[in-house]
């Protein structure tokens, strides 16, 4: 009698869908996600459906499933036959995303303090990163290092709730940080020279002066934002 084989000792090909590339309509729209977060499309550029299936390379029904959902995100605004108008950041948005802001990041300031090990580490790994990001001019990087950085002493916090509030605002974030530094190129080196003097209260285990930096630092994004600095 013939006896089956042995099993294979060779590893096993992953069918894992890790492996396979992004579905169409996925890919449209981290294109479309990134280029109005980063400002290669700015508020009040019109969209059409057939640039974006030819900028991605994918047909125009996953292009319309990715506009959909940014519509519902809030970044563009739909138009049938035309295409999607990219919104700008309104007057209100910017009210409301720094005020949502100063209410987190003043109570997580004084909530991170006394700050452990870990969290100076990490700051300090991160003002780092900021610093050689701007010196290479990569204005949305910053961008994601500047907000990652708030967010790391919002997670320290150790309040889940106010952690995922605070994850909603993260669009609005990178784009009113790319937004200010394009506008105010000097406000890059005061921002890090801001994280700076946060890091160090907070290393001094200061609660009230770490709250007063944040005050002073998240409230001049509304004053840029809306060209009040000359």
């Amino acid at each position: 009698m013939r006896m089956p084989a042995a099993p294979s000792s060779a590893p096993v090909r992953s069918t894992s869908s890790s492996l396979k590339p992004p579905p169409a309509a996925e890919r449209v729209y981290t294109h479309i996600k990134e280029a109005v977060l980063d400002r290669r499309y700015e508020g009040g550029t019109l969209l059409t459906e057939g640039d974006l299936a030819d900028a991605v390379g994918v047909s125009r029904t996953p292009v319309r499933e990715a506009l959909l959902r940014l519509e519902v995100e809030g970044l563009i605004k739909l138009y049938p036959k035309k295409g999607a108008l990219v919104l700008a950041v309104s007057a209100q948005e910017i009210k409301d995303v720094v005020e949502t802001r100063l209410l987190v990041e003043e109570f997580a300031a004084r909530k991170a303090v006394p700050a452990s090990p870990r969290l100076i580490e990490r700051l300090e790994q991160l003002l780092e990163e900021q610093r050689q990001l701007a010196e290479a001019g990569d204005l949305a990087a910053v961008a994601v290092t500047d907000r990652c950085f708030h967010a790391e002493i919002v997670k320290h916090a150790g309040n889940e709730i106010l952690s995922r509030l605070y994850d909603q605002l993260r669009d609005r974030q990178l784009r009113m940080g790319v937004a200010v530094m394009e506008a105010h190129p000097g406000r890059i080196e005061a921002n890090i020279t801001e994280h700076g003097e946060l890091l160090e209260a907070i290393r001094a285990g200061d609660a009230e002066a770490a709250a007063l930096v944040v005050r002073r630092h998240v409230g001049r994004v509304r004053e840029l934002v809306r060209g009040e600095e000359r």
